[in-house]
């Protein structure tokens, strides 16, 4: 028996069963130590220094880091600076010294019925490549795997397979509902976890829970089909497969060298977590996406090889060669004895297996495979009752007559097959080592150093940290620092490679049987010139595996905290040639590319560039330059398309906020007329705002923009005027001076318009559009200030109605709603019978659980009801809802909206919040009090997260309770998490809000002076300001705290 140290104690908690988070258990460091052979200790290398030598990475950097390089947005001396190991890497990437995002998680979770691998006849991805499909037939435009990790782009792809000897199938992928199958459309069917990551993915940490009874597959879809839309999902918590805790906790983590960011350890840590001793294979992944079935002339295949016993090497045209080192494992640990239960020279050494990256024709519809060896051969190999004979007789023997694997070992799919046996209960674990490396076992003799591999994963670990706590140092409790870090992990976990080339997809491929007719006319046939491959932030990796053009827009502000680089390049992706259509439409998602989502893009543009400024003390001046005339492109296709009869209001249709009306807003209305939407009209005013914003911002550096300036202005009075007053010709407000609401209106083909009183979100959607102009501002753009008196004295009944001319010093208020109607407003928003909510602003006012609204129309009744969980309409899918829950997104923007409104009034404005409480706040701290409860959402408290919906397992268990999910949405009235389980998307925005909400001030200050939101101290300087050294040396993460016009 070899004794091994000790295993850390947070891991299994045994000890201490009424655990409360404290700093330790954060996501980097509740993991315990992987056994190794020997019980040696070591001191773990400073931040800033590596166990190996530098090499070079091997390839271009020209193809690393997408986007503008400015240099306005300021330059390092890395070499002088004292910034932290992952700024500095940060740093190293954007000067594209290194290319430190190469390799990241950019994985698939789901490919299989996805739009992109969808060629039928009806455009049904769900049942066109079903789950079934998947481990055998090839995907055209991706791949997917379990905490997976590959080159930015697809070309080899890393993920994790399982198998308990239990399964039918290897656990390979995430398995989950289709859209036809779940009571509330889609839904991801596992446990999963994104624990942490860096941005470069110099440290990244997953947490998969894998029960060791047979998958359940079987029954969530009898379960979830068998369920109406009343009833909640079947998740696999309720199957009862975690009973007695029989499941494991497989842990992946990655780490880069420290000098090179092509080296990357790759440690996977498995613990028993139930009571008796289990087995468990582990079969580590290396896969060549397909880019050879499709053409009439295929490329070369690239190739994994054995190179050397436990070397798998991948050799490729553009990647070049890399090497995976297989290390041997030793025997699993006893958690209660910390013994290694084997003599000192018996090690666990794999099974390298091989096979094409090809479709399996013979299984799939009974064909003939060009190559015997096919995508699931792992399959065939380890588990005999996935075996087939001529036909579908099973081989059930344990020695199969045909070798499903290549024995030549070489193919364009390898694994490492592992194989523990009695891995002992209660916390028991096994290890498992790669490294993935240009670099051969010759060149670099330490690969094979389980001492050095381990201090390598542990520095990167604690660099982690580092950076982390430069983020969230002010951050009151552990529990509220570990919410944070795992959103932000969550939403860089979220990042993946998206191929779509729009004109091939609808023609189908050469090489391939031509995809049906009718295909051509189903959807997406005026985007020929989208041509997509790229890394993007995804909502869900599963349940959204795609892009969606709005909530992009609400993912850069958390990622600007952590890489505004990446989040810049992702804005100015959607405005590339390739993206946004050459009239100015941006795609929304691939389902439909040309529905129409939330104009949030200059919102987005402006608020990264000002959180950019306040972290590093400089703006990206040509980012923003660039931006805004590409979004003067799309302003104009808004105005062009979406406002027909040129009345300055809008139609918009779809808007993001699926079954929120009566009637589905994608379609047309069922009896004519047209719908005249609040939402869609208010959401061009905070458009125009926006550009006005920017505008006067790149005014300080060219004067032109104040002509631009004026554009913008005037356009906001035109919408703000059509909104909300009352003109000829049988026009009407969408405001309801009875009501004290904005609502939309049908206009009929005849007579006036037919207001739909549904309190909803589309009545708070106008707080959005309001800005604040300084007068020292306009006194400085004299072009700007002489068409604003202008118009002032030409047009003053307009300019009285639509401008709020009274406040201190002169100041200048543009808004929607005026003093009078944001009061009327607030009174409903903040009342806790109608929009407020313990856990924030409800999509639809609880006032319609009592009164639900209802019209007829040819003689089908159209209602919206109060919803506060899961929709019970099919309304686009039923997968989400908006007449109740809570969602991140919207109240985001709410939030900021009073925070601006606070920039004009002051402590001159204040209400009761909650209405009727007799409490009277500033509109400063009814945000942060919204921001307070949105928050408290996560947060463990009387004995569990309301997001956890009451499952005391999730709550209490100690090996569940530190571990967050983000949901899509949140119920109106106790909180849980509905919808998309892993959108760490829009709902990271949380992350932003614990940063802001750290302000220990419990009135946020209102400066004096505004002037600062547009100019430096220094007025007359025509460029920006030089990095100032303490932000050279730290980032000022605090700032982000700010909420005066020059944060906003």
């Amino acid at each position: 028996m070899v004794k091994i140290s000790a295993l850390t104690p947070e891991i299994f908690m045994e000890s201490n069963p009424d655990h409360e988070p404290t700093h330790h258990l954060s996501p980097s460091l509740s993991i315990a130590m992987p056994p190794k052979r020997k019980a040696l200790l070591y001191r773990l290398p400073s931040p800033n220094t590596s166990p190996r030598s530098h090499t070079s990475f091997g390839s271009s950097l020209s193809e690393e880091v997408d986007g503008t390089q400015s240099e306005d947005a300021g330059t390092l001396d890395l070499a002088s600076s004292q910034l932290s190991a992952e700024h500095h890497r940060l740093e190293q990437d954007r000067q594209k010294i290194r290319p430190w995002k190469r390799w990241g998680p950019y994985l698939s979770e789901r490919q299989w019925a996805t739009v992109r691998e969808d060629y039928s006849a009806d455009g049904d991805a769900w049942t066109h490549f079903p789950h079934d499909h998947a481990r055998s037939r090839a995907y055209r435009w991706g791949e997917d795997g379990i905490g997976g990790f590959s080159d930015d782009q697809g070309r080899l792809c890393w993920s994790l397979a399982l198998w308990n000897e239990k399964d039918p199938i290897l656990k390979e992928r995430l398995f989950g509902v289709t859209g036809h199958e779940g009571n509330h459309g889609e839904d991801v069917k596992e446990l999963y976890y994104y624990l942490d990551s860096t941005p470069t993915h110099s440290y990244m940490k997953f947490l998969y829970k894998y029960p060791q009874s047979r998958f359940p597959y079987e029954s969530l879809v009898d379960e979830s089909s068998a369920r109406d839309r009343n009833v909640a999902e079947f998740e696999l918590l309720d199957t009862g497969i975690f009973d007695e805790d029989r499941y494991w906790d497989v842990i992946i983590e990655y780490a880069k060298d420290a000098d090179d960011p092509e080296d990357i350890s790759i440690r996977i840590t498995a613990f028993n977590r139930g009571p008796d001793p289990a087995n468990l294979h582990l079969i580590p992944q290396l896969t060549f996406g397909n880019t050879w079935s499709w053409p009439l002339n295929p490329p070369k295949r690239p190739e994994v090889r054995e190179s050397s016993p436990g070397v798998i090497t991948a050799e490729h045209s553009t990647l070049g060669r890399m090497h995976i080192h297989c290390l041997s494992s030793p025997f699993p640990v006893d958690a209660d004895k910390q013994t290694v239960c084997a003599s000192d020279n018996d090690e666990i050494a794999p099974e390298l297996l091989f096979t094409e990256n090809d479709t399996n024709h013979g299984r799939l519809h009974d064909g003939q495979n060009q190559l015997p060896y096919v995508k699931d051969a792992f399959h065939d190999h380890i588990i005999p009752s996935h075996r087939l004979s001529l036909g579908t007789e099973l081989l059930t023997s344990l020695q199969p007559p045909v070798s499903f694997v290549n024995p030549d070992k070489t193919g364009t799919k390898s694994a490492a097959h592992y194989t523990f046996k009695n891995i002992p209960g209660n916390g028991g674990c096994a290890v498992v080592r790669l490294k993935m490396t240009r670099k051969t076992l010759e060149e670099d003799p330490t690969i094979n150093d389980e001492e050095v591999f381990d201090a390598t994963v542990e520095a990167r670990r604690n660099e982690a940290d580092e950076f982390y706590e430069t983020i969230s140092h002010a951050v009151g409790t552990a529990d509220l620092h570990n919410i944070g870090r795992q959103a932000l992990g969550g939403m860089l976990w979220s990042k993946q490679f998206y191929q779509f080339i729009q004109e091939q997809w609808i023609k189908g491929d050469p090489a391939q049987p031509p995809p049906p007719e009718a295909r051509k006319n189903i959807r997406n046939q005026g985007w020929r010139h989208l041509h997509i491959a790229d890394v993007l932030s995804m909502p869900d990796k599963w349940e959204y595996p795609f892009f969606a053009a709005w909530d992009s827009a609400f993912h850069c502000i958390p990622l600007a905290m952590v890489d505004p680089e990446f989040a810049k390049n992702q804005l100015m992706l959607f405005t590339r040639d390739w993206y946004m259509k050459a009239d100015g439409e941006i795609p929304a998602y691939e389902w439909n590319f040309s529905d129409v989502n939330p104009p949030v893009h200059a919102w987005a543009t402006f608020r990264v560039y000002k959180i950019e400024r306040q972290i590093r003390g400089v703006g990206d001046i040509t980012f923003l330059k660039v931006m805004f005339l590409k979004l003067m492109i799309n302003f104009t296709w808004w105005v062009n398309r979406k406002d027909r009869d040129g009345k300055n209001v809008f139609e918009g249709g779809f808007l993001g906020l699926d079954n929120i009306g009566a009637f589905n807003r994608s379609e047309p209305l069922p009896n004519g007329g047209v719908l005249r939407q609040a939402d869609g009209t208010a959401w061009m005013a905070f458009y125009c705002l926006n550009m006005l914003n920017m505008a006067l911002e790149l005014a300080k550096f060219d004067p032109a923009y104040e002509d631009i300036a004026s554009k913008f202005f005037e356009h906001f009075i035109a919408i703000a005027d059509a909104m909300t007053y009352d003109g000829g010709n049988g026009e009407s407000s969408l405001w309801n001076e009875k009501e004290g609401f904005y609502f939309d209106a049908i206009q009929w083909s005849t007579g006036h318009p037919q207001q739909i009183p549904v309190r909803s979100l589309v009545g708070l959607i106008p707080l959005y559009a309001t800005l604040t102009l300084e007068p020292s501002v306009i006194d400085r753009l004299p072009d700007f200030k002489r068409r604003l008196e202008r118009f002032l004295n030409t047009r003053p009944e307009v300019s009285q109605r639509n401008m709020t001319l009274d406040g201190h010093g002169d100041r200048i208020l543009l808004a929607l709603a005026s003093k009078e109607r944001l009061t009327r407003i607030l009174e409903k928003m903040l009342d806790e019978t109608e929009f407020l909510s313990d856990y924030g602003i409800r999509s639809l006012s609880k006032y319609h659980e009592r009164n639900p609204f209802s019209m007829e129309v040819n003689g089908e009744n159209f209602g919206v009801q109060y919803w506060p969980g899961d929709s019970r309409s099919g309304m686009f899918g039923g997968n989400s809802n908006w007449r109740g829950p809570i969602w991140l997104a919207t109240n985001f923007l709410l939030i900021e909206s009073l925070q601006r409104f606070h920039q004009y009034y002051g402590d001159g404005f204040m209400i009761e919040c909650p209405t009727g409480s007799g409490d009277l706040m500033n509109l400063a701290n009814v945000a942060k009090e919204i921001q307070h409860r949105i928050i408290s959402i996560f947060i463990a408290a009387n004995g569990g997260r309301p997001s956890n919906g009451g499952n005391a397992k999730m709550d209490r268990d100690p090996h569940f309770r530190d571990h967050i999910l983000f949901h899509e949405f949140f119920h109106g009235d106790d909180g849980r998490g509905l919808g998309a389980s892993h959108q760490t998307g829009w709902t990271g925005l949380v992350a932003y809000h614990i940063i802001q909400s750290a302000d220990p001030r419990p009135t946020p200050r209102t400066p004096r002076s505004f002037a600062s939101h547009y100019f430096h101290e220094l007025i007359e300087d025509e460029h920006e300001p030089e990095l100032d050294e303490t932000r050279r040396l730290r980032p000022a993460y605090s700032a982000l705290r700010d909420i005066s016009p020059d944060a906003l």
